[in-house]
């Protein structure tokens, strides 16, 4: 998608995780064994929850994932889409946007997103531009 119209157009439905992985800074990566869905609607709202095994679940705890609640890592508000730097930002109530991030699955950190094909990549990063997490979906008929 070249415009904001048609990313949100794209964006629009539901999506699967096939994949997600965590690169906690000086520790191995965590890929997540767990499913997740993503939604996004035409107003410019995104839920994004993924759901870990408890395996998975205890090697994020331990890493220091704190967005992670009983199992879930769930994210859910209005974002905004940001074409130039290709990146969705949630916009939360009484937080400045851009708003330091405290985990790699902060909020109020950017997702960077790719579009191959019928596939959507969601990443976030450190201030340095190094993934600290990585998630491929696929969209939902």
């Amino acid at each position: 998608p070249e415009s904001i119209t048609a990313a949100r157009k794209f964006l629009e439905g539901r999506w699967a995780l096939e994949e997600f992985q965590v690169f906690p800074p000086g520790k191995p990566a965590i890929t997540l064994t767990g499913s997740g869905s993503l939604n996004y609607d035409q107003f410019g709202n995104l839920r994004i929850e993924i759901r870990a095994d408890e395996k998975s679940a205890d090697v994020l705890r331990a890493a220091g994932v704190d967005e992670l609640r009983d199992g879930v890592i769930s994210t859910d508000g209005r974002a905004v889409v940001d074409m130039q730097n290709r990146t969705l930002t949630y916009i939360l109530p009484g937080e400045p946007v851009g708003a330091k991030a405290a985990g790699p699955l902060a909020p109020s950190r950017p997702r960077h997103w790719e579009v191959k094909g019928d596939l959507l990549f969601l990443s976030t990063r450190d201030e340095a531009g190094k993934p600290l997490s990585t998630g491929r979906w696929k969209r939902v008929p």
